[in-house]
């Protein structure tokens, strides 16, 4: 029986299609994707019921390259191609990176020294956006395989902190990686959402988000269904990776007074040695102590006891580093420590046991921890991504965000005028009028910069433009009107005009740290020049593994049972094992399979009396009658 779509007068007979889309936390640790499925928030996991997706890509020998779990195994035996924690050189160029001796890859300055950094791989020279991109592209396939269709777009989420810079190398790595991207989310605010929807809560909420790279602490204002952001603040170099490096440091000063003679560590040393350290962190969030062991690449064996206490003493100026953005976010919100309702711990480097009690200590009340940490801000990322996309929702939702630093303009001393102060209310623009300095000026060079020191120099310069045509006055005749646009996402558009003639120019900034639209091009031209090679590539792996599955069963059957074929059918068998053997050595996937289907076609009647061998055995002794059939 046919089932009939009623629809309302004048609307559409077709039934309301449900549009694919995806919230995705692109973490320094760990990334995850989540969708909604039946009005519910949920993670994706991959084949293997894997949750959390390493945030690791190594470029393989090979030419192909792996990403999550597979990289990770690698990531100590092959530290200069495999790439960790790459999140925390978005935006950044060679000059922003400290302590560049403890970090195994080989890193290369761009043209300049505002340029982003690159690290020298087998596979070429990769930058932080490229890498960044190839996480989404699995976070993407993972998603439409699941989903079973093309994602309509992705809400990609950002720490509240990052820059103007850093939110647009997080947008360039999602377009490489085939997103449509229908917002950037401040984390914080993705987990407000999530935590206020599943809790029905109400009032002002601290959302203290510690992940691997990064630390936030904002403040909200939730009232029915409205995600008021009051004030946010952090630190965009601060995070889990920290904690693990002072472990690392620990262990090489215990190694320096066992050792009499200590050599610098190697890349892959220094990668064990990390590792290790992040292993004992995790270890120390439910255990005293933890024992690292390892063997380094001179033979020496490391061991060491690592107890909690010492663990909590090694990292109390880290823990303590995080409570002075808290205290600026705080007075920023004009709040006291009594106007807070509650403290949402939002990621993984908030299981450790230091970081609550210092949070529980300095907001007097017990942080709610009911949501997993890793999942909340993907969780709250794909509730915002369903609305964006068009899908009905019984959640009236709408998020009010701030921006995380001011926006403003060089003046004449090198000072900044600030334009939009930080922690203005999302989208916004502003407008300020400036004048001419000198008799006759009929140009003006506009510098844009972003941070809340009076000196340019002590802040980030994000663009530069020109604005010509100025009709020839006297100093300080000329009007010209500079408005600051920021949308949704946190990224800005500048524009100037003289109020006289009209004459106007404008620039959507592009930091020096990001990749211009050439670059961008190029880079998707690769892509899409390389994807039928990738596809062939994929292909014959795939066609090899398979097949060299079939050999190796044919083989074992051949061991124990070929006593079942004459001499003749062996030797026709082995005839094309070997051919398939053969094959498998070169590039011809499409002759690997044809092979593999002669292989099956000529060991079927070879399978069938190996049947009926195991029937006869099993039956052998049997009595009818008794069977459970």
């Amino acid at each position: 029986m046919a089932l009939l779509q009623i629809s309302e007068p004048g609307m559409s007979a077709a039934p309301h299609q449900h549009k694919l889309a995806v919230g995705i936390d692109l973490g320094t640790t760990n990334s995850l994707v989540a969708t909604i499925r039946s009005g519910m928030s949920t993670v994706l996991q991959d084949e293997h019921g894997h949750a959390l997706l390493p945030s690791v890509v190594r470029y393989l020998p090979n030419g192909e390259i792996a990403v999550g779990h597979e990289a990770l195994a690698q990531q100590s035996k092959d530290p200069v191609n495999t790439i960790a924690s790459v999140k925390r050189l978005m935006g950044r160029s060679l000059q922003d990176i400290v302590d560049r001796a403890h970090i195994p890859y080989h890193f290369v300055a761009g043209d300049d020294t505002q340029s982003m950094l690159q690290i020298e791989t087998r596979a070429g020279l990769k930058n932080p956006v490229e890498i960044s991109a190839e996480i989404l592209k699995a976070l993407k396939v993972r998603a439409e395989k699941a989903l079973g269709g093309e994602l309509t777009g992705a809400v990609i989420t950002v720490p509240a902190y990052f820059d103007d810079a850093q939110r647009q190398a997080t947008k360039d790595a999602a377009r490489l990686a085939g997103l449509h991207v229908l917002r950037l989310l401040n984390e914080p605010t993705a987990a407000a959402v999530a935590y206020g929807l599943d809790n029905a809560s109400e009032g002002i909420f601290v959302i203290y988000d510690l992940g691997g790279g990064t630390f936030d602490i904002s403040i909200l204002r939730l009232s029915k269904g409205v995600f008021e952001v009051m004030a946010t603040n952090g630190d965009s170099a601060l995070g889990g990776d920290d904690f693990d490096h002072r472990i690392y440091c620990w262990i090489l000063d215990q190694v320096r007074a066992n050792t009499q003679q200590f050599n610098p560590l190697n890349e892959e040393d220094t990668r064990l040695l990390l590792t290790k350290a992040r292993q004992a962190k995790e270890w120390l969030t439910d255990n005293h102590e933890a024992e690292i062991v390892c063997k380094l690449s001179n033979g020496h064996l490391v061991e060491a006891t690592l107890s909690a206490s010492t663990f909590v003493e090694l990292t109390q100026h880290l823990v303590i580093k995080t409570l002075s953005p808290t205290r600026k976010a705080m007075r920023d919100a004009e709040l006291s420590i009594e106007d807070i309702d509650g403290v949402v711990l939002v990621g993984g480097a908030t299981r450790m046991p230091q970081i609550r009690h210092a949070v529980e200590e300095y907001f007097k009340q017990e942080p709610l921890t009911n949501l997993d940490p890793d999942k909340v801000v993907a969780l709250g990322a794909a509730i915002q991504a369903n609305v964006l996309a068009g899908n009905r929702s019984d959640d009236d939702l709408l998020l009010l965000d701030v921006t995380p630093l001011s926006l403003g303009l060089e003046t004449m001393g090198g000072l900044v005028e600030k334009i939009i102060p930080r922690n203005s209310t999302l989208p916004i623009a502003r407008a300020q009028e400036f004048t001419t300095f000198k008799d006759g000026q009929t140009a003006m060079s506009i510098h844009v910069v972003q941070g809340e020191r009076e000196l340019v120099s002590d802040c980030r310069s994000l663009a530069r433009f020109e604005l010509r045509g100025i009709p020839p006055m006297a100093a300080g005749g000329a009007r010209i009107r500079v408005t600051f646009q920021i949308d949704a996402d946190g990224l800005l558009s500048v524009s100037a005009r003289e109020q006289t003639n009209g004459v106007e120019a404008n620039v959507v900034v592009k930091p020096a740290y990001g990749l211009s639209e050439d670059a961008i091009m190029t880079m998707l031209q690769s892509s899409f020049s390389a994807a039928e090679s990738d596809k062939q590539a994929r292909a014959l792996r795939e066609a090899i593994v398979d097949a060299e599955r079939l050999i190796d069963a044919i083989e074992v059957a051949l061991a124990k049972d070929g006593a079942l074929l004459s001499t003749e059918e062996q030797q026709a068998i082995k005839a094309e094992l070997q051919a398939l053997k053969t094959l498998c050595q070169g590039q011809d996937s499409h002759a690997i399979h044809q092979a593999s289907e002669a292989l099956n076609h000529a060991t079927e009647a070879f399978a069938a009396r190996r049947m009926d061998a195991s029937v006869k055995q099993a039956l052998a002794g049997q009595d009818l009658n008794t069977l459970d059939l």
